[in-house]
């Protein structure tokens, strides 16, 4: 099993990825999910930790939150994957895969070649040949197309040296069976990929002997010695040297054994079977699992009726030259003729072609007189199926546009096969198989632009040659233009091309060649549509990116139920004129796209219009997110109208959070929509949304940069009220990122503008953002006074979510000025009030401060219930730098009451947590928090690695107490070194502790 045929799971990675279940193709997600999927079923069984699929997944670069990202990736596979859970198991400290042999390709392909070279050893020579030309053809290509990374490429080049001993073994037994000149062009094959690799070389040589032609055989060797002393500067091995000597004096132990008795072939077709086939592309590449698939119908048919089989996809994507190989392939099968019909049903400024006259084409092909055809379609329908009586028959049917054109041309009596080529399926005809064919996969691509413009091209230019492909969409058609325009001008770089193309109000015209064009052929498809599908078509192109679902559809067409909606959708999906990547969402080819915006006239009254139903419904439906996730937050008046359209019944947390992720990318795509169309109050008030769930997340940058693009268009507006808001949050940005400097500036003109409303909602927040900005300086009087305010305001305003965030503020500048008891009232008034919100994520932060307050109280036992219960509110949701913290302090906790082993787990967990955080406050805390933990345990060097990061980054933003700890950790963990270092940081943290108004007895112990 190879591909989609088969019943359970199946993986190939023998190629480009390929997930299978019960013969559908799943979709896993994008590079980031393939390549650690990859990473684990190259190894599977065995447990790879997270930290090996980082390096798997982002090579030498991995971003800050790439822990957090492979843990988001697997549980986006297990979703994808029924009971993925099972499949891809958490074990330790990472992940493995489990499966059987018949499951991956790789494996099977491993079974198979353990087979063959079981039977050779016994002399069993055509079965070990049988087995090793199974295991080659599991091949399709590198491992992830050649676009895993080092790590995926260096397990890709080992399993590439394991399938050339494999075809090196193949052919070798080829030869000792008596093959000669129909090995040649394998041989060759394989040589022009690997000139260099000796063993194939001889071979070759070899076949061409014994095939006679010695001529040829000793080119081949001159051939290898001039290239291996030129790439290498050495001459061949004496093996090959050997065959060549052999060749020269035609050697009798050269000769070709005898060849093993066969059966006798097939009789051919008769000479004057007919055969009106367009010629099949020399330069046809890729579809091999469509072609699999193909071909495994055609040889499954029972004889017993006409086999009939459809190729449907979007104009442009090769449904012709596919069906056009097939056909060729299974010529030999039907020996009475293969007849080809292109009915046209998609033909510029041409009518279809009708039934009455493909059945005279068609009739006149198989030899009948012209006067003996009927002059009506009913006569010809008749005469037609009663001369295919006793045929085995191949007949392609190419455009198809209708149902009812094809009915009639079907064969009746068995033993024929119909291939159907069609932009749509045409689902009035029953009984029929059909495959759909997408856009072709990177490494498909990269070979066909080989093929066009030549290997030397490509590798002279790879990342141009991948950009255009890219650019194309990786459509079939927009690459044969773009290759043969480079063909056509040879003085054309594939980088001129690439640029020309990257503008996209000028892609479709330069995607066009005499007669052939992208546009064109797109224009096709959506002419048979209706004026309603047509108008849905240009506005759902609207919009900004990401996936559609039925609800920003409805929005954007202005439809009131969802029903209607969905239909029109699925209409376009039928013409591929639309694609889906799950059930319920839809999306568009980038050319398609194109297409689609070229196509607005003028007058842009219309798409003004639906652009602002669409930002209305991001905003009712963001507003709705926000209520069920972040209770009891300040409700803001936008000004906006709010949206009558279809919303997502959002219930529950969970839901909420489920909608989020699935829209993340549409919602940061629909307020960059509105900042770039003038909608700035929408672009306010959505881009505040936004940033409370991408807070929520931990997505510190895009928090930041929502709320940079929210102070900017309030700016425009001049409306103070929502630049107070917008500065309010962009200050909260930068307190998270370290921007401690900008962020007081940010502060405090939100608070100016607050005071000046006398808006005391955001005046209360930029005070306790003001606090938090001078606890992190050191500056803790200062502190006090301002997060007092914002206490005091907030409980006068009944702001119960907004106090609760004060106080767990106030909490942590009271431990950090060693006022323990204080923090811990502050902490536990914080968790009285989220509770009552039913806010989870605030109330593992209060719970952490209170363990934090007792921490320093040395009750550890209390701490010790504060953590359990916070570690319980701990999940994917969550942001990985809090969940850090919480286990730094476990790891503390549970040290200091004698639970090593588990402590010992606590802070592995938590330093792998912090990696993916991109706040540097948190990072510099919890590095101090396991540096004292491993100091305890006397590990000297791990400490201060971890007390020097946390020194360096404290220090670059201002973050004076974890500065100060820092060195402390440094003094103690360089003390058993007896060097100068211990004494000067020592020093340097008391000075700073001393600034901050921290005695030695109330620091942390």
């Amino acid at each position: 099993m190879t591909s989609g045929d088969g019943v359970g799971l199946r993986f190939n990675i023998l190629g480009p990825l390929e997930a299978w279940e019960d013969g559908n193709r799943l979709r896993l997600g994008g590079s980031i999910q393939e390549r650690i999927l990859v990473a684990l079923l190259l190894d599977t069984g065995k447990v790879l930790p997270v930290s090996r699929l980082v390096a798997a997944a982002w090579a030498e670069d991995p971003p800050t939150t790439a822990f957090h990202q492979v843990r988001k990736a697997v549980a986006d596979l297990r979703r994808k994957i029924h009971d993925g859970g099972e499949t891809l198991v958490t074990d330790g400290p990472g992940y493995r895969a489990v499966l059987g042999e018949s499951q991956l390709d790789l494996s099977e392909f491993n079974a198979r070649v353990h087979e063959a070279k079981a039977a050779t050893a016994e002399g069993r020579l055509a079965e070990a040949v049988h087995g090793y030309r199974a295991a080659l053809a599991l091949w399709r290509g590198p491992v992830l197309s050649g676009s895993g990374g080092p790590v995926i490429e260096a397990a890709a080049t080992a399993l590439e040296e394991r399938r050339l001993a494999a075809a090196e073994q193949f052919s070798e037994l080829r030869l000792r069976l008596g093959e000669t000149s129909e090995l040649v062009p394998d041989l060759r094959e394989l040589v022009t990929q690997h000139p260099l690799r000796e063993p194939l070389r001889g071979q070759l040589m070899l076949a061409l002997y014994r095939s006679g032609r010695q001529a040829e055989a000793l080119e081949e060797y001159g051939r290898v010695r001039e290239l291996l002393v030129e790439e290498l500067g050495v001459d061949p091995g004496p093996q090959l040297a050997k065959v060549y000597e052999g060749i020269l004096r035609e050697s009798p132990e050269l000769a070709a054994p005898r060849p093993q008795p066969s059966a006798a072939p097939a009789p051919p077709p008769p000479a004057e079977a007919p055969c009106t086939l367009p010629y099949d592309l020399a330069d046809f590449t890729g579809r091999e699992r469509e072609l699999q698939r193909l071909l495994r119908f055609a040889r499954a048919a029972d004889g017993n009726s006409t086999g009939v089989v459809g190729i449907d996809g979007m104009g442009g994507c090769g449904k012709t030259s596919l069906a056009v190989r097939t056909a060729h392939r299974l010529a030999a099968a039907y020996p009475d003729g293969q007849l080809h019909v292109d009915l046209r049903g998609y033909a510029p400024g041409e009518q279809p072609v009708g039934v009455g006259t493909a059945l005279d084409v068609l009739l006149r092909a198989l030899g009948v007189p012209a006067g003996q055809i009927p002059e009506e379609t009913a006569g010809r329908t008749a005469l037609w199926r009663s001369t295919l009586a006793g045929k085995k028959l191949l007949l392609l049917l190419d455009n198809a546009a209708d149902a009812a054109t094809v009915r009639p041309l079907l064969p009746t009596s068995p033993g024929c096969l119909v291939l159907i080529t069609s932009r749509a399926r045409l689902v009035d005809l029953d009984g029929m198989e059909w495959i759909s064919i997408d856009v072709m996969a990177p490494a498909e691509s990269a070979t066909l632009v080989a093929e066009t413009i030549g290997a030397h091209r490509v590798v002279a230019e790879p990342e141009a040659t991948e950009e255009l492909a890219q650019l194309c969409g990786h459509l079939p058609l927009a690459l044969r233009i773009a290759t043969a325009r480079l063909r056509n001008r040879p003085r054309w770089t594939v980088r001129y091309l690439a640029d020309r193309l990257r503008d996209e109000t000028r892609r479709l015209d330069e995607l066009s060649l005499g007669e052939r064009s992208v546009a064109a052929t797109l224009r096709l498809s959506y002419q048979t549509l209706n004026e309603e599908c047509r108008t849905a078509f240009r506005i759902l192109a609207l919009h900004p990116g990401g996936d559609i679902d039925v609800y920003s559809a409805a929005a954007l067409l202005n439809m009131a139920g969802t029903w209607e909606t969905e239909e029109i959708l699925e209409l376009l999906l039928d013409v591929h004129l639309l694609q889906q990547p799950e059930i319920g969402l839809y999306t568009f080819h980038d050319l398609v796209r194109s297409f689609a915006h070229s196509l607005w006239g003028p007058d842009a009254s219309e798409e003004s219009a639906a652009v602002e139903r669409l930002l209305d419904y991001y905003m009712a439906a963001t507003e709705k997110a926000c209520g069920l996730l972040f209770p009891g937050r300040a409700a803001r008046p936008t000004g906006l109208r709010e949206s009558t359209l279809p919303a997502p019944d959002l219930l529950d947390t969970a839901q909420a959070q489920a909608w989020f992720t699935r829209e993340h990318t549409a919602l940061l795509s629909a307020v960059t929509l509105a900042e770039r169309s003038g909608y700035d109050r929408h672009t306010v008030c959505l881009a505040r949304n936004v940033a409370f769930l991408v807070n929520g997340r931990g997505y510190l940058d895009e928090f930041a940069e929502l709320s940079n693009i929210a102070v900017t268009a309030a700016r425009r507006l001049g409306d103070l009220e929502l630049l107070g808001v917008s500065l309010s949050n962009l200050g909260v940005a930068c307190w998270k990122l370290g921007r401690l400097k900008y962020g007081i500036e940010v502060a405090q003109e939100g608070r100016d503008v607050a005071v000046l409303l006398g808006d005391r909602h955001t005046e209360a927040h930029s005070e306790s953002t003001l606090g938090l900005y001078k606890s992190l300086l050191g500056q803790f009087p200062q502190a006090l006074s301002h997060l007092e305010n914002a206490v005091a305001l907030e409980r006068e305003l009944s702001s119960v979510r907004a106090e609760a965030e004060s106080l767990t503020i106030l909490s942590a500048l009271y431990e950090q000025w060693g006022r323990y008891p204080q923090a811990a009232e502050s902490a536990r008034r914080a968790v009285d009030l989220v509770r009552q919100l039913g806010q989870h994520e605030s109330e593992l932060v209060a719970l952490t401060d209170l363990a934090f307050a007792h921490t320093g109280m040395g009750e550890y036992t209390a701490a010790d219930a504060c953590l359990t219960q916070a570690r319980a509110l701990c999940d994917e949701s969550v942001e990985p730098g809090q969940v850090a913290m919480t286990l730094a302090l476990s790891a503390d906790v549970a040290d200091r009451l004698g639970r090593g082993e588990q402590a010992g787990e606590y802070a592995g967990i938590a330093l792998s947590r912090i990696r993916s955080s991109s706040s540097p406050l948190r990072q510099a805390k919890v590095k101090n928090l396991v540096g004292r933990f491993l100091l305890r345990r006397h590990e000297h060097t791990a400490a201060l690695a971890l007390h020097e990061h946390a020194h360096e980054l404290a220090s670059a933003v201002g973050y004076r107490s974890e500065e100060a700890y820092a060195l402390l950790g440094m003094a103690e963990a360089t003390e058993p070194l007896r060097t100068s270092a211990s004494a000067g940081h020592r020093r340097a943290a008391e000075e700073l502790f001393a600034a901050m108004g921290l005695p030695q007895g109330a620091q942390r112990g």
